[in-house]
C-alpha cells in the first residue's frame, strides 16, 4: 500500500503532520509529493525530517503557478507536465533539480501534477537520472521499463454534496485492491485534510487495506523491491 500526500503549505502543515502521525501509529510510511519551488521554510524542513525518518519524497513538478506553453486546456495549470515536449520537460527538470539541491533533498522519483506525464516528460526524466515515475494508472520503472498497473484512488471533486459518495468509493477501492492482493495506491491533497469526513475516509481506507493483509510501503521502497 502506497499513501501519498501533495499540496503541503505552511497553512496546512499542521494537518499534514497530524496525518503522518496517524500513519506512523499504523506503521505505514508516507510518500511526500514535493514541488521544487516550495523554497526554504517550515514545509521543506518538515519534508527533510520525514525523509530522514524513512518516508519517500517524489518530485511533484517545478512550479505549479506558471502555465506550461503546451498544455491541454481542461487540465489547467496544475497539470504542469501533461503535454510538454521533451525539450521543455528537460528545462523544467534542470531547474527542479537545482532547487532540490538547494533544499538538500535527494529525489529520484517523480509524480507529475494531476498524475499526468507526457511521453516527452518520461524521456526527459530518464535522461536526468530519475528512476521512477508514478502516474494516474501505473508506477513506471524508468531503468528497467517495468510497468506496475494500479490506479491512484483519491478525492477528485471538491463538492460537499458528493463527499459521502467519494468517501465510500475510496474505502471500497482500497478494500477491493487489497483483497485481490494488488497494489493499493491512495493519494490525498493537503486541502482534503481540512474536511474531517475526507480525512477519516482516508484513514479508514488505510485501515481496511491493512485488515486485508496489505502492508505499508513507499514509492522508493517499491522500486528497491522491484530491483
Amino acid at each position: 500500500m502506497l499513501v501519498s500526500l501533495s499540496g503541503i503549505t505552511p497553512r496546512t502543515l499542521h494537518r499534514c503532520a497530524d496525518l503522518a502521525a496517524e500513519l506512523d501509529r499504523r506503521k505505514v510510511p508516507l510518500s511526500v509529493l514535493y514541488a521544487a519551488r516550495t523554497g526554504e521554510g517550515p514545509v521543506t524542513e518538515w519534508v527533510r525530517t520525514r525523509a530522514r525518518g524513512g518516508d519517500s519524497v517524489l518530485l511533484h513538478g517545478y512550479d505549479h503557478t506558471v502555465t506550461p506553453t503546451h498544455r491541454t486546456v481542461y487540465l489547467g495549470k496544475k497539470a504542469e507536465f501533461a503535454t510538454l515536449p521533451a525539450h521543455e520537460a528537460r528545462l523544467r527538470l534542470i531547474a527542479a533539480k537545482a532547487a532540490l539541491d538547494n533544499a538538500s533533498l535527494t529525489v529520484d522519483g517523480f509524480a507529475p501534477p494531476r498524475w499526468v506525464a507526457s511521453q516527452g516528460t518520461l524521456q526527459a526524466l530518464a535522461e536526468h537520472g530519475f528512476r521512477l515515475c508514478a502516474d494516474l494508472g501505473a508506477v513506471r520503472d524508468l531503468v528497467t521499463g517495468e510497468v506496475r498497473r494500479a490506479r491512484v484512488s483519491e478525492f477528485t471533486s471538491q463538492s460537499h454534496r458528493t463527499e459521502t459518495v467519494r468517501c465510500f468509493t475510496l474505502v471500497l477501492a482500497a478494500a477491493r485492491a487489497a483483497r485481490r492482493g494488488g497494489l493499493v495506491r491512495l493519494g490525498a491533497d493537503a486541502t482534503d485534510l481540512t474536511r474531517p469526513g475526507l480525512r477519516q475516509a482516508l484513514l479508514d481506507a488505510v485501515d481496511v487495506a491493512l485488515e486485508n493483509r496489505a502492508y505499508g510501503a513507499t514509492y522508493g521502497s517499491l522500486r528497491a523491491v522491484t530491483a
